[in-house]
């Protein structure tokens, strides 16, 4: 039996990945302490920590996380060394079933299979090298001792399945977090805080956004008026951004005769995410669209086209619909109906480049606007050996290196995925980081050679000839429903003041200064202010449910105001309570509206 004891020299740093690995043996020991009938799945790092699964009857509870916690903390202390060391396979598969570990048997003959002839184990052993405390089998790497492995603290235990499989056995995932530091776990915790306070599930519920209903549907999402005014100025400033770029709007049906999924491939290679087909008394199938693309492909179609009308911009916000997995849907994130910002720009090669660049100008145009500053690129290319990708080798290393070259010229972070790409062409996804360190999906953009010779789609050059036009897709703002999560996490639902739903709240101090009300709302709203007054309740309370509502400007009307012919603005962002002349505020607030202003929150321990 070969064995090994894992050194370091003083100076090697070890990553935290290895530390996080560490931790979950750790873990695994302390539950054998307090549980003596646990059988181990498997244990890995995370991201920001690690989990074991496990299988223990009765279930472990949440409560005994401290107590677990407090073992691990005992063992971190013992500075337990790390021996690895390995088994012929037959002799690995009989001591693992003389420990009953039956998932681990089950591991160790599927590697068997795969003609593996030895295992690798790492055993715990107390820091004179006499009694080994723990064994479980892996691959590494661990730190030198356990009081190497950083700071740590369990967080939760929750349910799991053996691989995945909901038909497998049923197992408890115990999760934890771990850092270098304890400074840097603290800081964590704070922005996993923070993170609960920003949830756009809990933040659209309470500020009445959107909701969903089993009796519609799971991922349908139902937009509630407040909601449906974001997503309207959002499509409305869309739409007339497009206008000045150059896009002309189309609308598309929401169904079609299955012929066209065919022709664009989608079927039967996209088949999995279609709602399934309805058929029809004529014999015809047809399908809801998951995407825009062939529609529009059709309309380039539906006449010769000439040189002179490239580029030709088509832009949509068409409704689609996509059977995603009932597991992965999540609040607006992952839905199953959802309008997105979509254009096809179809251009001559030459053009591709430039088009391809200014597609990403209005990227960061949106982005400024919007506060967005932290921002890259991920690139996804084709990988030859997976059998999902389309079209010949000379297309796709056009397509990619055009794609490359706008990348290159755009100056824009981005990172290379080589897999990933659409199945017709290379994809660029924008990746937004919200205000907590959340990183999005925001968009796709994609350099497509592939669809334009699927649809037979040509136009006819300066000097007469038939050529093939490239396409670009490209929908900036992604998807409302997706777009509208992030806006609500990345503002805690304190949207600037021309997207917020309600802008101005009017509070009289009682009926008897409702009249005055009254006349400053007609004012506001034919400015095209959106305002509301409240009227029922204490003042106190409706000084709150404002607050709670994250209204920009809050209105308190009594009798000086009433007299003076002025108004108490109260602005939610900055915490600043000011007297104004009615006429001032107006221009004040139109101007804030007109350039988009973002006024950043000012920490106010009154406020929600």
């Amino acid at each position: 039996m070969k064995q090994e004891l894992q050194e370091r020299t003083g100076k090697e740093r070890i990553p935290v990945s290895t530390k996080r690995h560490s931790a979950a043996h750790v873990l695994a020991q302390a539950l054998k302490q307090i549980r003596n009938n646990v059988k181990l799945a498997i244990g890995p790092d995370t991201e920001n920590g690690f989990f074991y699964d496990v299988q223990v009857d009765p279930p472990l509870k949440e409560e005994e996380l401290k107590e677990l916690e407090k073992r691990m903390k005992h063992i971190v202390k013992q500075r337990q060394k790390f021996v690895r060391f390995y088994m012929p396979i037959d002799e690995a598969i009989e001591y693992l079933k003389s420990l009953g570990e039956d998932f681990k048997v089950e591991m160790a003959l599927e590697l068997k299979n795969q003609g593996e002839k030895e295992l690798s184990f790492y055993k715990n052993i107390t820091p004179d090298g006499k009694q080994e405390v723990f064994i479980d089998m892996c691959n590494g790497p661990h730190v030198n001792h356990t009081g190497e492995i950083g700071a740590f603290k369990l967080i939760s235990v929750s349910g799991a399945y053996w691989k995945g499989d909901k038909n497998g056995p049923q197992l408890q995932r115990i999760y934890g977090l771990l850092f270098d530091t304890q400074e840097e776990l603290d800081n964590y915790e704070k922005m996993l805080e923070e993170a609960k306070r920003r949830d756009h599930r809990k933040l659209g519920q309470e500020l009445e956004i959107y909701t969903t209903s089993e009796k519609i549907g799971p991922g349908l999402i139902i937009w509630l008026p407040r909601g449906y005014i974001i997503k309207d100025e959002l499509e409305k400033w869309a739409k007339e951004t497009e206008e000045e770029w150059g896009y002309q709007r189309v609308t598309t049906p929401i169904i079609t005769k299955e012929e066209l999924f065919y022709t664009s491939e989608h079927l039967p290679h996209y088949k999995e995410y279609m709602f399934p087909p309805m058929e029809l008394d004529d014999g015809e199938r047809y399908y809801i669209k998951p995407m825009n693309c062939p529609f529009h492909h059709t309309i380039f179609a539906m006449r010769p086209r000439s040189y002179r009308e490239l580029p030709l911009r088509l832009a949509e916000y068409g409704i689609c619909h996509r059977y995603e997995d009932s597991g992965a849907l999540f609040g607006l994130m992952r839905v199953r109906s959802m309008t997105m910002n979509d254009a096809h720009i179809y251009c001559t090669e030459e053009q591709a480049v430039e088009e391809f660049v200014r597609v990403i100008e209005l990227h960061k145009y949106y982005y400024n606007i919007l506060g967005i500053k932290d921002y890259w690129m991920e690139l996804a290319l084709r990988n030859p050996k997976n059998t999902k990708y389309h079209g010949n080798e000379e297309m796709w290393q056009k397509a990619e290196a055009l794609t490359r070259k706008a990348m290159e010229i755009s100056g824009v972070d981005y990172v290379v995925e080589h897999d990933g790409a659409a199945f017709y062409g290379p994809k660029v996804d924008f990746q937004i980081k919200s205000s907590i360190g959340k990183v999005f999906t925001a968009s796709t953009c994609q350099l497509d050679l592939f669809m334009p010779e699927k649809f037979d789609l040509k136009y006819v050059d300066k000097d007469g000839s038939f050529k093939r036009p490239v396409c670009i897709h490209r929908s900036p703002l992604g998807t409302h429903e997706r777009f509208v999560g992030f806006l609500i996490e990345h503002f805690a639902g304190a949207f600037p003041t021309w997207l917020a739903p309600e802008q101005i709240r009017i509070l009289p101090v009682s009926e008897v200064f409702l009249d005055y009300c009254l006349e400053l709302q007609d004012i506001f709203k034919k400015h095209k202010l959106r305002v509301h007054i409240e009227i029922e309740e204490t003042l106190a309370k409706r000084i709150r449910n404002a607050e709670k509502m994250k209204i920009p400007y809050m209105l308190v009307i009594g009798e000086k105001e009433k007299s003076a012919r002025k108004i108490n603005v109260r602005n939610y962002f900055t915490g600043e309570q000011k007297e104004w002349n009615i006429e001032n505020f107006v221009q004040y607030i139109l101007e804030e509206i007109r350039t988009k202003r973002i006024q950043e929150k000012t920490k106010n321990p009154k406020s929600s």
